[in-house]
């Protein structure tokens, strides 16, 4: 009993430090990290949805810190590439998953994860396929694992390959799998990195209902899928932010508490990533999961390292 309280008790310190702004996003994650993995989530499950809930108020609030043009021209920019992206990412998956013989609807959502933004559209593609609650938790632990390594390595790794701010925000888009991690990676590389990243990979999101939409006509399925409405919000966000410019002391207020939110939201991520959930994860699944992401990683970031995506 009193062991669970002190664990109780240091994962409700360890919070509440990630409200303070001098702690970070790479140390929020590395201190959810240790405590799932090392000591153990005493409340795993509510993690995962309050996580989820407060990434979602967090996205919303960047709003606030981004015109709407902006996000206009860059979505505009982004639309051919993202079709390409997602149309190559969906078929390497396929070709993967029937190399490494993985069951058929895990490999699709491992692949629509991978391809659109990770735990949000195996989320909506899931009951578009039918697939089983066991298919669809591997499916999660395997995006969710990745994305926990893409944190830590992605910020490092780009400036070893002496990316400018614009060209990590569009690689952490493109290759890293949830919209947390994305954010999460350009935050600690900077602020116009944040921006851009964020504006592509939500504009990545907005493929989920169409993709969505053209799986279930294919397999004649009767499933609905589920649209992340916080898209609109962040969206709505930047709308008023671009408005009413005169309210500017309100907006920036606003978005610095949205950051911070992203920080703690990065130590709920890390806290939940636990040995039971590796466990869970499998090898097969795994594997593909980790090809796919190298394949799109390398691809990616070579295209805009060259000037082909820019």
């Amino acid at each position: 009993m009193n062991d669970t309280k002190g664990l109780k008790l240091l994962f409700w310190l360890l919070l509440l430090a990630c409200c303070v702004p001098m702690v970070s996003a790479p140390m929020a994650l590395t201190a959810g990290l240790v405590f799932g993995l090392v000591i153990g989530n005493p409340w795993k499950n509510s993690t995962s949805t309050w996580s989820r809930r407060l990434l979602q108020a967090s996205v919303v609030g960047l709003g606030f810190g981004i015109n709407l043009p902006m996000i206009l021209q860059t979505g505009k920019d982004a639309f051919l590439y993202t079709a390409i992206s997602i149309s190559f990412t969906m078929l390497a998956g396929w070709l993967l998953g029937r190399l490494f013989k993985t069951p058929q609807r895990t490999s699709t959502l491992i692949s629509f994860g991978t391809a659109i933004c990770g735990g949000s559209a195996i989320a909506a593609m899931a009951p578009v396929i039918r697939a089983e609650g066991e298919e669809t938790g591997v499916a999660l632990a395997t995006v969710f694992t990745l994305n926990s390594v893409a944190l830590i390595l992605f910020p490092p790794l780009g400036h070893l390959l002496g990316m400018g701010q614009q060209q990590f925000g569009l690689w952490s888009a493109l290759a890293i799998h949830d919209t947390s991690s994305v954010v999460g990676a350009a935050a600690a590389y900077g602020e116009l990195a944040l921006a851009i990243g964020t504006t592509v990979k939500l504009t990545r999101a907005l493929w989920i209902m169409p993709s969505a939409l053209l799986a279930a006509w294919f397999t004649k399925s009767e499933g609905k899928a589920r649209f992340p409405l916080f898209i609109i919000g962040f969206i709505v966000a930047a709308a008023i932010k671009t408005a009413l410019p005169q309210f500017e002391q309100i907006w920036h207020p606003l978005n610095s508490i949205a950051r911070q939110s992203l920080v703690v939201t990065l130590f709920l991520i890390g806290s939940g990533l636990t040995r039971e959930l590796l466990g869970k994860t499998g090898l097969k699944p795994l594997v593909q999961g980790i090809t796919l992401w190298v394949i799109v990683s390398v691809t990616s970031a070579a295209a805009i390292l060259l000037g082909w995506i820019s």
